[in-house]
């Protein structure tokens, strides 16, 4: 399954849906204000999009920094065998002694290690790509759960991390200025002039079949910035906790006016009991003409339906 901001989805379908949808706008540049995985900021800087992403969870920041921003830097055997130097060796203490309570504590000494050699690094986009390649390798071992985990190969985490290496495509170069940033989601939109459209995807509150998906993005923000961190850091909010229906479109109505200068809106949201596609129109409705509403139904895989409404100044 692919995840976008914390809410399971349809793996490339959704990412296909989301793509249908843009190729029918006119654009050169984009804002990405909740980017999440950077699927989408790599899609389209292969149409020769500018792409400026932006999360204010760390995980995602450090994606986009590598997949998004980055036009060409790589990582070489020679920085591999830095950052996974005496990655089993235990030292006098943990830095992070939180990885202790989602690992064994062979593994947990592993990305302590790696966390720190990662550091190392001259280059921040290859600091990045090491810190982007140490969560796929935490990926890597919660795909396994107590049912599945003698199916583990008996691999070193340290052979995954090469493996997943080797795999990596190279960067994508569209000979466009992208950025990554890591902000309060209002204070980038605020901030961001001269780009064309603005795709806001729409976080959700998290239901309970999200758990296993933000045990996942918790671990990932507790190992970046090694501590520990509220549990429910990686669903990353519009601005504030929302407990109804009315406080999330209030925030939604709020941000639409903030961005007001950007020309062209694409927002996308779910409809599974929360908001339902209605109320989300209305909200986008109020703060500018709408140019096209599309939905596509995923209500027999995931129990939900998407939509993107399209809306020009």
């Amino acid at each position: 399954m692919h995840n976008q901001n914390g809410i399971n989805t349809g793996g490339m379908s959704w990412l296909g849906f989301e793509l249908n949808v843009l190729r029918r706008l006119k654009f050169q540049s984009v804002a990405l204000p909740l980017a999440g995985e950077p699927h989408l900021g790599q899609y389209l800087k292969r149409l020769n999009v500018s792409v400026a992403a932006n999360d204010p969870a760390e995980w995602a920041w450090t994606k986009s920094t590598v997949f998004i921003e980055n036009n060409s830097e790589v990582l070489t055997e020679v920085d591999i065998d830095q950052v996974l130097a005496d990655a089993y060796v235990p030292a006098n203490y943990f830095k992070n002694a939180t990885l202790l309570s989602w690992f064994n504590e062979t593994d947990a000494w592993w990305f302590d290690n790696v966390r720190a050699n990662a550091e190392k690094l001259q280059s921040p986009y290859k600091r990045a790509l090491a810190l982007a390649l140490g969560m796929a390798v935490g990926d890597y071992v919660f795909s396994f759960n107590l049912e599945t985990r003698d199916l583990r190969q008996p691999l070193s985490l340290s052979n995954v991390f090469r493996r997943l290496w080797k795999a990596l495509p190279l960067p994508v170069d569209n000979r466009r200025r992208n950025k990554s940033t890591n902000a309060p989601v209002r204070s980038f939109v605020a901030e961001t002039f001269d780009t064309d459209l603005l795709f806001l995807r729409l976080p959700h509150p998290p239901r309970a079949t999200d758990s296993r998906n933000a045990r996942v993005l918790s671990w990932r923000e507790e190992w970046l910035k090694q501590t520990r961190t509220t549990r429910d850091n990686g669903h990353v909010r519009l601005a504030a906790p929302v407990e109804t229906k009315e406080q999330y479109l209030k925030l939604v109505e709020d941000l639409l006016h903030i961005a007001a200068h950007v020309p062209t809106w694409a927002i996308a949201g779910i409809s599974d009991g929360f908001i339902s596609t209605d109320e989300l129109v209305e909200c986008v409705g109020d703060a500018r003409k709408i140019d096209a509403v599309y939905t596509k139904d995923f209500s027999e895989l995931l129990g939900l339906k998407a939509v993107i409404i399209t809306a020009g100044a």
